[in-house]
């Protein structure tokens, strides 16, 4: 359904401030990927609708969201007795961003209106002193609104951003694993002078560093060991395509969360949560090895994975193997109680423990323990994986 259509059956269908059709659409959008959001977006600045704009406004509150922001949303329509921004966001950083949503300037926009959101938000005591402006726009062609902000007296708390480019800043975040990486997206929201490019280096070079590393972390396993034949001859595991992976992972992840009645997004490249953050998820997938004597099947589990899934009512550590139709969900409590039976391999910046899965002749799985043989039985974890189609 196009997001008109949906909105068009949540409530009555009809948003409105405090309404059950607000609610819905709000749960909902918490609930699908950022893809089908810039979907949505998309539609509402292409196609006209009565509701386009309150729509934007939600789809970017939850854009927000996905980039670690607590998220207040703000009113669809101007109120004599409420502040008018479209949405607060607070960062992990303790930064206020005071938000508002356009879908273009081809009329024209105060931006001393704007601003007197933040004066008032300041005043009432619900931002503090580290706060800023953020407009974000459905167009690119901008230069009117770009012209007010340099000309005006806000040009150093007010920054523009398309909602095309605030999807491409989620979407980096979801390919990184580091908190730090996370914090350094954000700080693109909150204005800083560029006179000295120094900032904007950083940030670019600690991304793109940073989506690397997340690739090749999940594989580190397998080009870390030397796997031994039938024979005895050691040889290093070729690296598995991150695409392929990626691909198999959904369909492990759509097919766990079905099991399990939530719906998980994504929060980086390996780990997804519930909306409300108490169902976590660190998956790891790898491709068959068949000469490595009964244990074809090799991971890493990284110490940041584990402290993801363990800050959640509910966690679990999923294997994933290409050439399966099943996969594995062992929770975070199970682990913990593993971890010492483990092999590990510690970096400068990161650290995982080695897990290794054994193939029985009956068929049935289990986790290697190397440090004290004690091997753990995969069968309790065992669960079905649907190849999943995207919807159209």
């Amino acid at each position: 359904m196009s997001i008109v259509q949906i909105v068009a059956t949540a409530g009555s269908g009809h948003l409105l401030d405090g309404s059950e059709c607000s609610n819905e659409l709000r749960q909902y959008l918490s609930q699908v990927s950022s893809d089908k959001l810039g979907e949505y977006a998309d539609y509402c600045l292409k196609n006209k609708s009565d509701d386009k704009g309150k729509v934007l406004q939600d789809i970017v509150n939850e854009l927000g969201r996905r980039l670690d922001y607590q998220v207040e949303n703000g009113r669809y329509q101007g109120s004599q007795n409420a502040i008018g921004n479209d949405g607060l966001w607070l960062s992990p950083e303790n930064h206020h961003l005071v938000v508002e949503v356009k879908t273009t300037d081809a009329y024209s926009i105060s931006v001393d209106t704007i601003a007197g959101y933040g004066r008032a938000l300041k005043e009432s005591g619900a931002i503090g002193e580290e706060n800023s402006l953020l407009l974000v726009v459905g167009r690119y062609d901008t230069g009117q609104l770009e012209a007010q902000v340099r000309g005006s007296r806000h040009a150093w708390d007010m920054r523009i951003i398309s909602i095309d480019s605030l999807l491409s800043l989620v979407r980096l975040k979801e390919s990184t694993e580091d908190d730090i990486t996370s914090s350094k997206i954000r700080s693109v929201l909150v204005p800083m002078e560029y006179t000295r490019l120094d900032n904007l280096v950083d940030i670019l070079f600690t991304a793109a560093q940073d989506v690397e590393t997340a690739v090749e972390s999940e594989v580190q396993s397998e080009s870390d060991v030397q796997i031994a034949d039938k024979n005895g001859k050691s040889y290093s595991a070729d690296i598995t395509d991150p695409a392929i992976l990626d691909g198999k992972r959904r369909d492990i992840l759509s097919s766990l969360a079905k099991g399990h009645g939530v719906k998980l997004i994504k929060k980086s490249r390996a780990t997804y949560w519930t909306s409300d953050k108490t169902f976590r998820v660190a998956s790891s997938i790898s491709k068959r090895y068949p000469q490595s004597s009964g244990e074809p099947y090799w991971y890493g589990y990284q110490g940041s994975w584990r402290d993801f899934i363990r800050n959640g009512d509910v966690g679990f550590f999923v294997l994933g193997c290409m050439d399966l139709d099943i996969a594995f969900a062992i929770p975070a409590d199970v682990m913990e109680t593993k971890l010492p039976d483990l092999g590990t391999t510690t970096r400068p910046k990161a650290m995982w423990w080695h897990i290794v899965l054994r193939e029985g002749e009956d068929g049935k799985y289990s986790m290697r323990c190397s440090r004290t043989g004690s091997h753990m039985d995969l069968e309790p974890f065992k669960f079905a994986v649907n190849e999943i189609k995207e919807a159209a």
